[in-house]
């Protein structure tokens, strides 16, 4: 059945079929035979030690088979030699914070497992704990990312400048699918079926963890239903669900629930951002010092590039960052769409738009003023750069000539209407990875690579490029994806994947094309391939092929970028905020597929506008523990609360980046989103919002 549209748009999903008729199995999917269940019992105290776990009333519940806890966790060789991963479960009587996995109890149904979990009584010896960032600004230490060019807080001679200090809350993942592990021993032997973004590195940690060779460990993920940077590490749930399974001697499911998805999973670190910006009269900057304060665990240390943008962005000669964390009683933090450049870009861009307004500039104005040719930071050129364009086109499309320099000046039926933009930028990488290609005297074409695919199209984008360069339909195409048993592929994170795994896929198929051409004796760009096969009785021809990043990509700095332009209605008695319309304008290099990218692009802005208007993890800290881990109380953006989202590519190949051109779009989306919301806002209402995120109380 053919199952692929093509226009000139691209083609939609190859996969797409498979997912809404469920062929696809998803990690919670997998029901194997003699299948148990296992349920996570977390601590409720944020600092301490446990003291007593009382599992009697739990072992006498039926269906029950097994608790595991620090009690008697069975022989786990790094545990053994003293090398446990932070953060592992089961390891001592320790609890670092609320929420952690203490313990897991088993049964035959997943209800029943459910319900002797409830009945386990543990009891703990408190200790004093801290959990708010605010409380603890004063006692962040240097993360080692203090940056200066030229001179340092040279904003303070300027003759205009602004100071002001921005806070953004905890963002959490809240992906669709929760995150789920099935485990499988076989004597020495492990299979897993979960949601992994790097399958790969999954694989290394389960065979540090059991000190396994690679042969013994066997990692499935082959579609994730959304991760955005938590379906990374190998987390404690999981250790957990790999130690229970190999302590029962079955297969073992593992699904963790929403409220736990707040605790177990990681999240975006809320921060706190000092901007003090200075510009000459005329609108050129003259300093600009950007000092952030995060949080991490007390036993892990997590980092991001917070000030990253800061850096280069702006063609500015005297800038300094500085990066400290508050060491807290949490779960650790992890990388979360866009990480550290989302929350970095919407302090600098909201601080860009205030010193415009001090200027009395256009803050378009204002940022071509300041525009960067080359890259100020690394003194690079840029491996390509159509910033300029976005600016441009953006602006026309969506009308920014009509902005009112000043606040409040557009009022109809009670409602105050304000135009806003931002800048985003996110680094354009590419790691090394390996693709197989065969080609059968069918005219199949099966491509392999341990790569997952967490949404964004992966299998799509690598059929296309792979019909690029053998020249066969799309339809001829099958990629192979989710499995370590396939070629080392890099993880699915940091917007590599077309960039790193399609680039080896690139390269495969064009040294299995000029395989053919050897094998026939020619040097034809279009082989008959089918004929080559069948005129020397061969059934196939493959190649395997590790692609690496080109040595003179150091000799750049490469960036995807972006401008969001919005649009707000503020109702001017109530504060109620709509964002009434958004052109996001995109250098994203080459785009092989627009529906898939478009798609990736209206994602960032949809997580954007929820970012600025909605989202924020609030934590009673007298317990260290969420008080809204559901997605009742954790508002996220619907579909009434987003407008149809108008996405313009500048479409210029980069010379440097890959062999197709392409620079990674996945993380640049959200990137200057919830700025452009909160620039836009001001601009409605004259109201400066500085702590997302901008809720109707903030703006009465």
């Amino acid at each position: 059945m053919k199952t692929i549209a093509a226009d000139k748009n691209g083609i939609t999903r190859v996969d797409g079929r498979l997912k809404v008729t469920g062929a696809i199995k998803y990690a919670a999917e997998y029901h194997l035979p003699g299948l148990v269940y296992g349920v996570v019992v977390p601590s409720t105290i944020a600092k301490g030690t446990i003291t007593a776990i009382d599992s009697k009333s739990a072992e006498r519940a039926p269906g029950f088979i097994s608790v595991i806890s620090h009690l008697n966790v069975p022989d786990v060789p790094a545990y053994k030699s003293g090398k446990a991963p932070a953060g592992s479960p089961f390891v001592n009587d320790q609890v670092l914070y609320n929420g952690q996995p203490i313990a897991l109890v088993i049964a035959d149904t997943f209800e029943r497992a459910k319900c002797a979990a409830s009945l386990i009584k543990v009891t703990y010896k408190s200790d004093p704990h801290e959990t708010s960032l605010d409380a603890n600004l004063k006692n962040a230490t240097g993360a080692g990312d203090d940056y200066v060019r030229g001179t340092a807080n040279a904003y303070q001679s300027a003759a205009v400048k602004i100071e002001a200090e921005y806070r953004t809350p905890i963002h959490v993942h809240n992906a669709m699918e929760p995150f789920a592990v099935t485990s499988v021993w076989d004597g020495d032997k492990v299979t897993l079926y979960t949601k992994s973004q790097h399958i790969k590195a999954m694989q290394s940690d389960v065979m540090r963890l059991f000190n396994l060779p690679e042969e013994n460990v066997q990692v499935y993920s082959k579609v994730i239903g959304g991760a955005f940077g938590s379906g990374s590490p190998l987390w404690p749930y999981a250790k957990a669900a790999l130690i229970g399974s190999k302590h029962i001697g079955k297969p073992l499911k593992v699904v963790i629930d929403r409220e736990q998805m707040f605790t177990m999973v990681g999240y975006r670190s809320p921060t706190v951002q000092k901007l003090s910006l200075g510009a000459s009269a005329d609108g050129k900057l003259a300093g600009m010092t950007h000092e952030a304060t995060a949080e991490t665990a007390t036993y892990q240390q997590f980092t991001e590039g917070i000030t990253a943008l800061t850096h280069f962005v702006y063609d500015c000669p005297n800038v300094n960052t500085s990066y400290k964390l508050a060491k807290l009683d949490l779960s650790v933090p992890t990388y979360t769409r866009g990480p550290g450049e989302t929350v970095g870009a919407y302090a600098l861009e909201s601080a860009m738009d205030e010193l415009a307004f001090a200027l009395n500039m256009d803050p378009l104005e204002f940022r071509l003023k300041n525009y960067s040719e080359t890259d100020p930071e690394r003194n690079l050129p840029y491996s390509s750069k159509y910033l300029r364009e976005c600016f441009e086109q953006g602006a026309a499309q969506f009308g920014w000539s009509k902005r009112n320099l000043k606040p409040g000046s557009i009022e109809k039926d009670g409602w105050l209407t304000g135009y806003g933009l931002a800048t985003g930028a996110y680094g354009a990488g590419r790691a090394p990875s390996t693709a197989k290609a065969r080609l059968s005297a069918d005219g199949a074409l099966l491509i392999q690579t341990a790569t997952s695919d967490m949404g964004p199209g992966t299998a799509t984008m690598m059929t296309m490029i792979a019909s690029e360069i053998i020249n066969i339909p799309v339809e001829n195409i099958k990629v192979e994806l989710g499995s370590s048993a396939l070629p080392y592929a890099s993880g699915e994170y940091g917007s590599m994947t077309t960039s790193s795994v399609g680039s080896s896929v690139y390269d495969v198929c064009t040294d299995l094309k000029a395989k053919f051409n050897e094998v026939a004796g020619s040097s034809s760009d279009t082989p008959d391939y089918v004929k080559i096969l069948k005129d020397h009785q061969l059934p196939y021809l493959e190649i395997t092929k590790q692609s690496h990043p080109n040595a003179d990509s150091r000799k750049y700095s490469s960036h995807a970028y972006n401008v969001n332009f919005v649009e707000v209605h503020v109702h001017k008695a109530t504060g109620m905020v709509r964002v009434a319309r958004v052109v996001s304008a995109v250098d994203g290099g080459k785009i092989l597929n627009p529906i898939t990218a478009r798609s990736q692009i209206i994602g960032g802005v949809v997580w954007g506008i929820s970012m600025a208007l909605m989202e924020e993890g609030v934590i009673d800290h007298r317990y260290g523990k969420y008080i809204n881990s559901n997605l009742g109380d954790y508002h996220v953006a619907s579909n009434a609360d987003v407008p149809q989202v108008e996405v313009i590519f500048i479409d210029k190949k980069d010379p440097v980046t890959n062999p197709m051109g392409t620079k990674g779009i996945g993380e640049v989306g959200i990137v200057g989103v919830a700025a452009a919301v909160a620039n836009a806002v001001f601009n409605a209402t004259g109201v400066r919002v500085r702590d997302l995120p901008i809720t109707p109380d903030k703006l009465v």
